[in-house]
């Protein structure tokens, strides 16, 4: 790698309204102080960083945008140092596909994510989550985002791919050069898509042979909307979404949710003594603590909120910060474990509304409802750190706990 393609290193910010970074250290450590900051100057914020960025900073700015693909464009999801011309419509369908691709490749993917199929998945989430809580319960310190966390949405995708679950360091490593890595330097993002690309091409031919029953033949199997069979680029670019997308996002949501149960015994006996509260819990929780920043191209000039927003800039679509507004949900910044009314935005808004949500209710519930079974009693681990991703998926990457009574 030439000096020139080095990734440079960001300056610390000292005017949030002006010069946001959302991969600054206090951004990545505690962000709501400083979206409550932005919120209170203006629903549109901008920064010249990132080849120029606005930041909605409401709910309503958030779904005015999520809602508009006639001004805002998918075709790039992350919000980077560079902006390289995009070679590829297949990117990652339906998520970087716009009107009219985008209907199309969304309805592909949605049967294997239904209620029905997530029932049938489930045991197996089960046994996942009790096969790491063996490997480490007669422990008295354990970093459940390394030892927990982490491995129940790889290992329940690899299931529903079809390939080994032992290969999840591999998904991990991947994961993290994309979406943390990759924000600042091209060539790890470019090698991760290109090993990815490498491993599945590999799975895609063997089933051209000998099909099996998972997300891989299913993908190879289905049709577009003309009755043809799908490209093999759309096939691989749907097959990175998934492993990235499904694995990243549920695992920072179970950690922080982990986290919020360590520091708030309230609320962790209360779960204990009322499990059926857990769905409702799993929601505040997810309106809470958000993973999922997302980002738009701008291509059309317009107002939000009435705040004027031009093209040359990307936007970093923030669903946390929407899920903090206090003029939606009223007190925004505490986290009401049995809140009724939570139209939270999670899982997005508009057209790109997150396909797996199911799948991540269902390993969010279960992994609580396991650990909570089985490990009732835990408290963050003074001793140790607790450290957060930067960049576009937030949480936990060490959450250092003492497990048991004796604690």
């Amino acid at each position: 790698m030439s000096d020139v393609d080095q990734p440079v290193a960001h300056p610390p910010v000292t005017d949030w309204v002006h010069d946001f970074d959302h991969t600054d250290p206090q951004w990545t450590e505690d962000p709501f102080p400083i979206w409550d900051e932005l919120r209170a100057v203006s629903p549109v914020v901008h920064t010249k960083r990132f080849l120029g960025c606005y930041l909605p900073t409401t709910y309503e700015a958030v779904r005015e945008i999520a809602n508009d693909t006639e001004h805002f464009s998918s075709r790039r999801i992350i919000v980077r140092d560079v902006r390289p011309e995009i070679t590829s419509r297949n990117a990652a369908p339906p998520i970087t596909s716009d009107p009219p691709e985008h209907k199309p490749a969304k309805q592909l993917l949605l049967p294997p994510f239904t209620p029905d199929a997530m029932k049938k998945l489930e045991p197996r989430v089960r046994a996942i989550c009790n096969e790491l809580i063996d490997d480490f319960i007669a422990e008295q310190r354990v970093d459940a985002a390394a030892r927990y966390t982490k491995h129940i949405p790889v290992r329940a995708i690899a299931h529903m791919l079809g390939i080994p679950e032992s290969d999840s360091d591999l998904f991990i490593n991947w994961i993290h050069m994309i979406l943390e890595l990759g924000i600042k330097d091209e060539s790890k993002l470019l090698q991760a898509v290109q090993e990815m690309t490498a491993y599945f091409g590999g799975h895609i031919e063997a089933r051209k042979s000998k099909p099996s029953d998972d997300l891989i033949s299913y993908l190879m199997n289905a049709r577009d909307k003309n009755g043809n069979p799908l490209e093999d680029t759309h096939v691989m670019g749907s097959l990175r979404l998934l492993l990235i997308a499904g694995i990243d996002t549920t695992w920072s949501a179970i950690g922080s949710s982990l986290w919020h149960l360590a520091k708030t015994p309230a609320d962790r006996e209360r779960l204990i003594a009322e499990p059926g509260l857990i769905p409702t819990a799993v929601e505040e929780l997810l309106r809470a603590y958000s993973p999922v920043t997302m980002a738009r191209e701008v291509v059309k000039e317009t107002t939000v909120s009435g705040c004027p927003v031009k093209p040359g800039n990307m936007v970093l679509l923030s669903f946390p910060a929407a899920n903090r507004d206090p003029k939606v949900f009223p007190d925004a910044d505490k986290v009401v474990i049995d809140r009724r009314e939570n139209r939270h935005a999670a899982f997005g808004l508009g057209i790109h509304r997150c396909v797996g949500s199911n799948l991540a209710r269902m390993e969010m519930q279960v992994a609580l409802e396991e650990w909570l079974k089985r490990i009732p009693d835990f408290r963050l681990d003074p001793a140790g750190t607790v450290t957060w991703s930067q960049g576009t998926v937030r949480g936990p990457r060490q959450l250092p706990f003492l497990l048991g009574k004796a604690m």
